[in-house]
């Protein structure tokens, strides 16, 4: 079976990894990667030499960055990507192609496969998060593609409202937990010698991205976070930097420009999957508005201060205090945070055998349709 496997970004990348190295290892499958996006792009690290270093060939590279954050770049970047891929798909011959999430460049690179008639599947489908635009576009992914596997019950549910049957949804639980599963997180020594980061400090892992639906409260958004982290200098603020969004260079340099001066900030433009992991295993607690606050945190389980609207809609476990944007409200939140007790154990993603659920149904219940 002839599988591409769509990566437009570390985000989407460090998910997939545990699918990738099970489609490799099995000769029944042919595996090619296809990396664009901030993969190619110097500024956000040029990660497709991340994806060759583990080892997998990558079938096809295309920079589709946008030229700049406004509306019209990212519009004008979405034709791109549909007319780059419209060339791609013409010679290629895939049985199915892996799609995740709900990013532009996704729905472009899915958009233009829809012509050729080549089978979709799609991670992480039936979500919502009411504060991105990325709503549209995974709903649309969701409606293009033939197979499905969302990564908790609740949004099985909302994929069969949206397609109207429940024909080839598969709830198989979240990839991420198959990494935590099995990936082994550096110790706080090692972290410390490679990322110069000392994690036996009180520390707070922040990553936050701009709110795209109402965007030009972005401005506003990122100096009432900032006016709250002003406040916490009895914390080490490890913040990782944002995505290709609208605004997100605003956010960025707002970030950048606010740890200058502060010696307990420290700024991160990719710790990698691993690195990223293991400072969520030892912080104190998360804030932001990352989806990983809500997916992988819950697997520890860590407290998260979720800020805003970005993620509002996805579910939502007992470790997440939700917070509106604004100095106090967020001071107030972490309060709450460092006053949380034990948290259970939560099992909404699955058991961490995400990997083996989809190749297994893959062989079984789609081979007989591809062949």
């Amino acid at each position: 079976m002839k599988v591409g496997v769509l990566t437009s970004s570390r985000a989407d990348y460090s998910i997939y990894l545990p699918l990738l190295k099970a489609l490799q290892s099995d000769s029944y499958f042919e595996l090619s990667v296809i990396a664009f996006g901030t993969h190619l792009s110097q500024e956000f690290g040029y990660t497709v030499n991340q994806i060759k270093q583990d080892g997998f060939t990558v079938d096809y590279e295309q920079n589709t960055t946008p030229l700049g954050y406004e509306p019209n770049d990212i519009a004008t970047s979405i034709g791109n990507t549909v007319n780059l891929f419209s060339n791609y798909w013409t010679n290629s011959n895939y049985d199915i192609v892996f799609a995740l999430g709900d990013r532009y460049e996704m729905y472009a690179a899915c958009t233009a496969t829809i012509p050729f008639n080549i089978p979709l599947a799609h991670i992480h489908g039936g979500e919502i998060t009411l504060g991105a635009i990325d709503d549209v576009f995974r709903n649309c992914i969701s409606l293009m593609a033939k197979v499905h596997f969302p990564v908790a019950k609740v949004y099985k549910e909302r994929l069969v409202q949206l397609l109207g049957n429940n024909s080839n949804i598969y709830n198989v639980g979240s990839l991420s937990y198959d990494t935590l599963n099995e990936v082994e997180l550096y110790d706080i020594p090692k972290f410390l010698q490679i990322f110069n980061i000392d994690l036996t400090l009180k520390s707070i892992l922040i990553t936050y991205h701009p709110e795209t639906v109402n965007y030009n409260d972005n401005e506003k958004h990122i100096k009432e976070l900032l006016a709250a982290l002003h406040t916490l200098n009895h914390y080490q603020l490890i913040i990782t930097m944002p995505n290709a969004d609208t605004m997100g260079n605003l956010i960025r340099s707002s970030i950048i420009n606010f740890a200058l001066t502060r010696p307990n900030v420290k700024c991160i433009e990719s710790f990698g999957t691993i690195g990223y992991l293991t400072c969520m295993k030892y912080c104190s607690f998360l804030l932001g508005n990352s989806s990983s606050g809500f997916a992988e945190a819950a697997f520890f389980p860590k407290t998260v201060v979720n800020i805003g609207d970005r993620q509002k809609g996805r579910l939502s476990t007992p470790n997440i205090i939700h917070t509106i944007t604004s100095k106090d409200a967020i001071l107030s939140a972490i309060t709450q945070a460092e006053n949380m007790h034990q948290i259970q154990a939560i099992d909404t993603y699955g058991n961490g055998t995400a990997a083996t659920q989809i190749i297994n149904i893959l062989k079984n219940e789609l081979a007989t349709a591809h062949h």
